[in-house]
């Protein structure tokens, strides 16, 4: 992929000096994680309830082993696809939103950044509402306090908080946090199996299950609930430490998304498959007879919720409000938490849901899809990674207004995509990239974009 060395001409003149707690559009100088650290970020960030709702959608569908390999190669592909589409962003230090300007244009980057900001901001409700439920269970457990609503309100407030004070407050609540997670996740697993160990082999070992496009459709699944950030994987590889190779870097991505989700997935899919309960606060206040133990182990939920939204689902969309309508990091993040008071989450943690969150990730992966594959024949392909930084921040140079082969390569993909739902993400990726390619390569409205 990139040789880190390269310097691009024209970026001394929009690089960024990082004030505590701000961020900015500009070429990243400062970048304040290293290894360790990174892979750190990532693990503690992907702890996502959303993981476990997609364990339980496929009860009835897949065995134990088949849900653990298609957990697996989900991941594969996650760590591949992160690499590929964050090179651009670790090799010049640009986030998501400047990157997508070489392909979409100043003006079509809300395309994408629109795709990207709204699966964001829902999951971003969804987990807080799950957090909350976390702390009124504590609450309700020791002291006999129950109040959903106001724990929501006050966790969501937490959150906005937290996400102020930008990358430099996630590195060190993803790095402090980790180890809390994976024991937690250890426990989890060690107590479903203990409480639900002849249930799970009746229901999920002793079945058939199938190695067909119902399986290839779950690992699609399990890396749809990471679709979007391999999208926006600029904003996060920009904050690394040069001298990292592109297979390190995969080996980093994928080693440190793998062990939560293959927690999360199977945590749910073995609980669901026992009890037809999806809810994990439901869960765990079954699972763990123990108040003490009961009591850490809804904190963890609260806790991961934090580290998940705060990575995941704030900086995302809080770049795109940056970038549309010119608003500092600060504000743009405590928009963004509003919104996300917005998403009616409590509809979405019901047990009937899980279908509907199933049929969620499928539909917007269906559009995340076609966006990844234009970006990346943009960037390896038409630009063989090489990218005029200057031009980038120009408004007036060659990619202002909108790359029209961009946007309609990523809406052909996504009706590609959305006629093969079940593996939408899949299905998107051949026909947006080479629509793309072609588009760029032949037609003439293209010229000024393929400079």
């Amino acid at each position: 992929m990139d040789s880190p060395s390269t310097a691009a001409q024209g970026q001394d003149q929009v690089t960024a000096t990082k004030a505590p707690g701000e961020e900015s559009l500009a070429p990243q100088q400062q970048r304040i994680m290293g290894r360790i650290s990174y892979l750190l970020a990532w693990f503690g960030g992907c702890v996502s309830i959303g993981t476990f709702a997609m364990g339980s959608s496929i009860v009835g569908t897949l065995n134990l082993l088949q849900a653990c390999a298609a957990i697996a190669i989900g991941c594969l592909v996650i760590g591949v696809a992160l690499a590929f589409n964050g090179a651009a962003g670790y090799k010049y230090g640009i986030p998501f939103m400047v990157q997508a300007r070489s392909a979409f244009g100043f003006s079509g980057t809300r395309f994408p950044g629109l795709v990207r900001a709204v699966p964001a901001i829902v999951w971003y409700g969804f987990q807080s509402w799950i957090g909350a439920g976390a702390l009124n269970a504590v609450s309700s457990t020791l002291f006999g306090f129950d109040n959903l609503v106001l724990f929501f309100v006050i966790f969501q407030f937490l959150q906005i908080g937290l996400s102020m004070y930008g990358f430099q407050g996630i590195k060190w609540l993803e790095n402090i946090g980790s180890g809390f997670i994976l024991l937690s996740l250890i426990y989890m697993f060690y107590s479903v199996i203990n409480r639900y160990g002849a249930e799970i082999t009746t229901n999920l070992v002793n079945i058939e299950g199938t190695w067909g496009l119902p399986f290839w459709g779950a690992t699609m699944l399990f890396l749809g609930i990471y679709s979007t950030m391999m999208l926006n994987v600029s904003d996060y590889s920009r904050e690394l430490k040069q001298g990292t190779g592109p297979g390190l870097l995969t080996v980093i991505y994928a080693m440190s998304i793998l062990p939560c989700t293959l927690f999360m997935g199977l945590i749910g899919l073995m609980v669901s498959g026992a009890t037809g309960v999806s809810d994990p606060i439901q869960v765990f206040s079954s699972a763990v007879d123990n108040t003490p133990l009961l009591v850490a182990t809804l904190l963890f939920i609260a806790f991961a919720q934090v580290t998940t939204n705060v990575l995941n689902n704030v900086v995302p969309p809080t770049y795109i409000l940056m970038d549309v309508f010119k608003l500092r990091f600060r504000t743009a993040t405590v928009l963004v938490g509003l919104l996300a008071f917005c998403t009616f989450p409590w509809e979405l943690v019901k047990d009937e849901s899980s279908a509907g969150l199933q049929i969620f990730v499928q539909t917007y992966s269906a559009f995340l899809g076609p966006i990844f594959a234009v970006l990346v024949v943009d960037y390896f392909i038409l630009r063989r990674r090489t990218l005029d930084i200057a031009k980038l921040y120009d408004e007036q140079g060659p990619y202002r207004g909108v790359n029209f082969a961009a946007i309609i390569a990523s809406l052909l993909g996504a009706a590609v995509a959305l006629s093969l739902s079940s593996v939408s993400w899949y299905a998107s990726l051949l026909p947006a990239g080479l629509s793309y390619y072609l588009m760029m390569r032949h037609w003439s409205v293209c010229a000024r974009f393929r400079q």
